[in-house]
């Protein structure tokens, strides 16, 4: 019995309705055969009664009973299935941690292979056998499996969203397309899906890109991070190399003080060696005299004493030691005359470090040339727009919003808002002129204050010889000789404008600290023409590296 119920279809012991194995079934009068329970439940909300298979009515309810031969051929099957899931379910794998368990088995649930959006359920290797050989599953649509098929289904009409509306861009159901989205244009959702497909392709075509600019801009990070270790390394050891010269320096003259001033008390200690020397020995000589004086003195022979008397009535010949003085050396202007030389030592120290930092500054030379569009109209610039002065003659020019209307003031053509830059400007024959940078956004109409605050790092030179820095407020500044070029550098991320004689290798002065947040133009101006005392251009000049 066991064998003949293995060779029979599985379809001939599944109920229609459950579409399971059959649980006590009975035949109806027409020959079908249903679980007792589905075919009650079916007619008890279906009138009249009818066969779900082939449609025959009955106008009386026909009575049921369990069909026992159908029954227990129903068991050995379902105990031979059971017994195949189970050899089948020993060589699957359990659902893992966010694995699809499939939604048919019990207890211990197994792997989901597909999910049926028709059944919004997941099946096994085991469970999806019906699937794949039954007729009237094989036309259900699988999928990979997937949770959440509830989600797959349209809230309002509980029918498989299969659609897509391009109007409202949002999944749809069949009978939505004839009722909230008439007229709407309306696809497949295969179709939307190759198209959205596309987009994520392109999509992911940018984001690979994206990915690609952020590794190399990892690797330009890293580089500039290396060279900055390089840079680091390169000033700790000049800077070590230039302080222990200095400590050196330091040590050397100290040690020079200290060796003066103990020669000048060696020299008082001899001299007064000397003195003591000689005195002591005519003190020697004088109690030797003292002594025959006194024993002459006691003699009781008349005739020696006074034969002696004449050699030795007087004192023995001596220095005469009034005027004679021991002085203690002046050392007064030793310390400030070894100060002095060690301020030369470390005056000649400075200026070659400022010659270094001349020449690394120099290295961020870059091509600067004024802008007409933003000179006021009484400048008149050369041809190759390298120099500028002041003509007193006011030329019909538009006044466009980058032109300056009052102040005698031009700006470079380049802009810089990242890195370094170096140009540098003749202002020999000058007395007065503005220098600097300034930032894109400044006032250009009317009167004008210079000062970090209006977005200007400026310095200038007013009648002849009066240097200051429009810190606001203005710094006034000392230089030792009169600038005839001036270096201007700029480090936009270290926040830095510095200025700099460049035929003297010195720092004229440094704005530190700066924040900028846009372009920064080179800022030029000639000041007035002064009746002819200031006639003289300032001009950019090509920057010829120190040696």
């Amino acid at each position: 019995m066991s064998a003949a119920s293995m060779q029979m279809t599985e379809d001939q012991f599944l109920c229609s309705i459950c579409l399971d194995v059959f649980t006590d079934p009975v035949a109806i009068p027409c020959g079908h055969n249903f679980c007792k329970a589905c075919i009650t439940q079916h007619w008890n909300v279906n009138v009249p009664y009818q066969c779900p298979n082939c449609k025959e009515v009955f106008y009386t309810r026909p009575e049921l009973k369990v069909n026992t031969f159908i029954s227990e051929m129903a068991a050995q099957f379902r105990q031979a299935a059971q017994q195949k899931a189970s050899s089948s379910s020993s060589e699957q794998q359990a659902a893992k941690p966010g694995e699809v368990p499939c939604d048919v088995c019990t207890g211990n649930k197994l792997k989901a292979l597909k999910s049926c959006l028709v059944c919004l359920d997941s099946y096994c290797e085991t469970h999806l056998e019906p699937h794949l050989t039954r007729s009237g599953l094989k036309r259900h649509q699988l999928i990979d499996p997937v949770e959440n098929l509830e989600g797959r289904m349209c809230t309002k009409h509980d029918k498989l969203l299969e659609l897509f509306c391009k109007t409202d861009q949002m999944c749809v159901c069949m009978l939505c397309t004839v009722l909230d989205h008439k007229n709407h244009d309306v696809v497949p959702l295969k179709e939307e899906y190759e198209g959205k497909k596309a987009e994520l392709g392109k999509t992911d075509d940018e984001i690979q890109q994206m990915i690609q600019k952020r590794r190399l801009k990892i690797q330009e990070i890293k580089h500039s991070v290396e060279l900055s270790e390089e840079d680091a390394d390169r000033e700790i050891a000049g800077g070590v190399q230039v302080f222990t010269a200095l400590k050196e320096s330091v040590e050397r003259s100290q040690a020079e003080l200290i060796d003066t001033i103990k020669e000048k008390q060696r020299k008082t200690e001899k001299q007064a060696e000397g003195f003591i020397e000689e005195l002591e020995q005519e003190i020697c000589e004088l109690k030797k005299r003292s002594t025959e004086v006194e024993q002459l003195s006691r003699s009781e022979d008349h005739l020696h004493l006074l034969q002696s008397f004449s050699t030795l009535k007087a004192a023995p010949p001596t220095k005469n030691w009034t005027g004679v003085r021991v002085s203690p050396p002046s050392y007064e202007g030793t310390v400030v005359r070894a100060v002095t030389q060690l301020e030369e030592t470390l005056s000649n120290q400075m200026k070659k470090l400022l010659e270094v930092e001349l020449k690394r500054v120099q290295q961020s030379a870059v091509d600067v040339t004024l802008d007409p569009e933003t000179a006021q109209p009484k400048l008149i610039l050369s041809d190759d727009g390298k120099q500028v002065k002041h003509g007193g003659v006011k030329k019909n020019l538009p006044d466009n919003p980058e032109r300056f209307d009052f102040c005698v003031i031009v700006l470079a053509k380049q802009s810089f808002s990242s890195g370094r830059f170096y140009y540098e400007v003749q202002v020999k024959g000058k007395t007065g002129w503005d220098l600097g940078v300034v930032r894109e956004s400044i006032n250009r109409k009317g009167s004008i204050t210079a000062s970090p605050q209006e977005g200007f790092w400026t310095i200038w030179l007013r009648n002849q010889n009066e240097y200051s820095a429009l810190a606001g407020p203005s710094v006034r500044l000392s230089l030792k000789s009169r600038p005839q070029k001036v270096g201007v550098f700029v480090d936009y991320e270290e926040g830095l404008v510095s200025f700099h004689d460049v035929d003297a290798a010195a720092l004229i002065y440094s704005f530190t600290g700066c924040c900028f947040t846009e372009k920064l133009y080179p800022y030029f101006g000639p000041c007035l023409n002064d009746g002819g005392k200031n006639s003289a251009p300032l001009i950019i000049s090509p920057v010829n590296h120190t040696e």
